[in-house]
This record gives structure tokens, sequence and C-alpha cells, in this order.
């Protein structure tokens, strides 16, 4: 890893970079409960590869970077969107491409709607505006997200068990669920945590509605990326962005569930590639 930290406002980030600089910047923004080691380094390096500059770094509340204390999330969804723009910044980006999964999705359109000229595209991956009419997570997502509180956060097992199964039941039925892969990355975020239970906050921040009430207004190039077979934020969420933010492209990926898979990237690395280009 090429870790950088960041310390802007009272906040330390860490962050980690593939490529060269002079390079158009994509910034990676990871989903809830998960560090940037889920963007995982192959991936980075193949989108790298594209002619970009690939930044990905650590949410508030995990990996190495600041962490309040669980169940004490001292910050809103807009802090977490400018924390994009203080690493931009950290780096000397002017502007860039955002590429945003889950919960970094909808900090990838408060980024849009917030900081407009510091965006060139954005793509979002598994994510959604949350409008009152789409369908809710499905029910196994919510039994299964109750038991985290009988996890053992001290205990590498105890969290390693949880993130396997976690990712097991977020997966889709196209591809073959990697658990010595997920098991691999799991260990490594325990062993980088600075408080691997403060992951848990993510769950208690406030903010981003009236962002979110005003998808349609965002004003870039937009790339959706969902899958079929996501049962935390359904397909629909995903058809709904599309239609909702002008401009936007759908990539649909037939029986896939709320992850980015290996047997995926090909084509998603090369869909991206092809969006950034836009405005070149």
């Amino acid at each position: 890893m090429n870790e950088r930290f960041i310390n802007a406002d009272g906040i330390n980030i860490c962050t980690d970079s593939f490529g060269d600089p002079v390079n158009p910047a994509i910034l990676l923004i990871m989903g809830a409960q998960s560090s940037m080691i889920w963007w995982e380094e192959e991936f980075c390096q193949r989108l790298s590869d594209t002619g970009r500059f690939i930044i990905r770094y650590d949410n508030r509340d995990v990996g190495r970077t600041t962490t309040y204390e669980p169940g004490q999330p001292d910050y809103t969804f807009e802090d977490m969107a400018d924390d994009a723009i203080r690493v931009l910044d950290a780096y000397k980006m002017e502007k860039a491409h955002i590429l945003g999964m889950s919960m970094g999705g909808m900090l990838t359109q408060m980024i849009a709607l917030r900081h407009p000229e510091r965006v060139l595209t954005i793509t979002l991956l598994s994510t959604s505006n949350f409008a009152p009419h789409l369908p809710p997570m499905e029910k196994k997502i919510m039994d299964f997200f109750s038991k985290m509180g009988v996890i053992d956060w001290s205990n590498e097992h105890s969290v390693t068990e949880f993130a396997v199964e976690r990712s097991r039941i977020l997966a889709g039925s196209k591809h073959l669920f990697d658990e010595n892969k997920v098991g691999i990355l799991a260990k490594r975020e325990f062993a980088r945590s600075n408080n691997i239970a403060s992951m848990s906050n993510h769950g208690l921040i406030a903010g981003g509605e009236s962002y979110l009430a005003r998808t349609s207004a965002i004003n870039v190039p937009t790339l959706v990326i969902h899958g079929t077979e996501d049962p935390i934020i359904p397909y629909e969420h995903g058809e709904n962005l599309a239609n909702e933010i002008p401009g936007a492209v759908l990539l649909t990926l037939e029986g896939t569930g709320h992850e980015l898979h290996y047997d995926d990237w090909g084509l998603v690395i090369d869909s991206i590639s092809k969006h950034t280009s836009i405005s070149e």
C-alpha cells in the first residue's frame, strides 16, 4: 500500500493511491462498515492501468481514519462528503471523477450537488437516493444485521466470521462466493483498524436528506451500475437513479448482488474507463 495520512480540520484520513498523478483522478468512496481495502488492490491497479490516477481512502470510523466512540458518531453525512474534498485538496486535484459504492454512492451524489465544481463525472455502484416509493431491503438482511450486538469486537475470529457471513448474504447467485478471499480481507481489516467496533456508527449518522431529495439536479455525466439480485438496495433503486439523473446511463449486472465481484471487474472497469473519458 502507498498509504498517506491527511490531517485536515481535526480529522486524520488514511488514503492510498495507484498510478501516475498526472493522469485524471478517480476518487473511490467505499460503503458503510467497510474500509478502503474492500476496493481490492488488483481492481484499483487495473483501473489505474486504463490511464487513471486512483485514490481510495478510509471513511471516518473505519480503517486507520479518525474513529469515534461506538454509538456516538460526532459527524454528519455532509461532513463525510466534505472529507472527499479534503482528500482531493491534499492531492492537489482541482477536479476528479468520483466512484461511490453503497453509502459511498450516496456520498457521491451529495458531492455532485454540494461541490459540483470539483466533479468531472460520477459513477454510482449499488446505491440509491432512497426515495420513499422504492422497495426496502430484504428481510434476511434486517435479520442478519439485528445480530450485530453479539459480535465480540475484540476477537478476530468473531469479527471475521461476521464479515464473511455479511458478504455471503449480500452476494448474488451468478458468481461463486470466495469465502477465503473475503476472510483474508476481513482479517486484514481487523488488524489495521483503529477501533473495529466503531464501524457500527455508520448506521447512526444523520444528514444528507436535503441532497438526496434533489437527485434530479445532478448536472455531471453519471454512470449507474447495479446488480439485479441486490438484497439490501434492490435493483429498482438503480433504475430510479438512472431515470432521475439527467442523461444517466444504467449498466445492469445480471445475477449480481450487493458486491463488486471479481468476475464483473472486466465489464465494470471497461465501462468506467469509457465513462470517465467523456470529459477528456
